[in-house]
């Protein structure tokens, strides 16, 4: 134990000084080469620290710390990734900055649960899913957060001074709603697997809990979204609103409720 705390304090600092260098220049600018290497070698010592953690020889552990952990690792991996191909400025940092929280979670609030059926096919389906869209579309809300912050600075003509070399709002928007349509069509899917192998990943018929009615909602809120932007063109406030309203209902699907149960009730 006294090892693994070393390492996700060590994987906190490279997260950190990271997120410093990315929210401490041009959102336009290069990122050092050293910056980069900082990040990898977070990345892969975080994913070291999750196999230890998470993915025991027993069963899958994922309770709310570990699971904040696990998707603050599969974000920063997802945004470096897609940074190649999709730019995804200005949020690199913020990405950063909660991979340093969510590493040392499981030091904090030890997790000694084991998820039920875990080693099933079934659950395994659902939770990579459940994972990737969750991932994707917490990216998208903070890429909406950025938008939001942007748009205000350009209605008060300080565009220039805070944030030099973003590119137009209309890239921003694009890359939302590319964000929010990868995580919507895995949603999809996640929500179809756990009907669908609901025996396996739960022991049971799917039943209607809390987070079955969060994860629907969450489903509906982003689904409309993007029939509001296929059909009338919603764009602007209204995109980033309902962005953040979808996953926040995402948020009190999972995440939120193990944090109530686990971290307040302590069931």
């Amino acid at each position: 134990m006294p090892f693994f705390s070393f390492a996700s304090a060590f994987v906190a600092v490279l997260y950190a000084i990271s997120a410093w260098q990315f929210l401490g220049r041009p959102v336009s600018g290069r990122n050092p080469l050293w910056v980069s290497v900082l990040l990898l070698a977070g990345i892969v010592t975080h994913a070291a620290l999750l196999g230890s953690s998470v993915f025991k020889p027993d069963a899958i552990h994922l309770g709310f710390a570990n699971a904040v952990s696990l998707i603050a690792w599969l974000s920063v991996s997802v945004y470096a990734l897609t940074a190649l191909k999709v730019p995804l400025p200005g949020i690199q940092g913020w990405v950063a900055g909660i991979a340093a929280v969510g590493v040392v979670l499981p030091v904090v609030l030890p997790d000694a649960r084991a998820v039920p059926f875990s080693h099933t096919f079934g659950f395994r389906v659902h939770l990579v899913l459940s994972l990737l869209a969750y991932c994707l579309l917490f990216i998208a809300a903070l890429q909406a957060a950025l938008m939001s912050a942007f748009e205000k600075r350009l209605h008060h003509g300080a565009a220039a001074a805070g944030m030099p070399g973003m590119p137009p709002l209309l890239t921003l928007e694009s890359v939302l709603f590319k964000l929010v349509w990868a995580g919507f069509i895995l949603l999809t899917l996640s929500l179809g697997s756990g009907i669908l192998f609901s025996e396996e990943v739960f022991g049971k018929a799917i039943g209607f809990s809390h987070k079955t009615f969060f994860a629907i909602l969450s489903w509906l809120v982003f689904g409309a979204l993007l029939a509001g932007r296929t059909i009338w063109g919603w764009r602007g406030r209204l995109a980033v609103r309902w962005t953040v309203t979808g996953f926040v209902m995402l948020l009190l699907a999972y995440v939120g409720s193990k944090f109530v149960l686990e971290v307040l009730l302590k069931r």
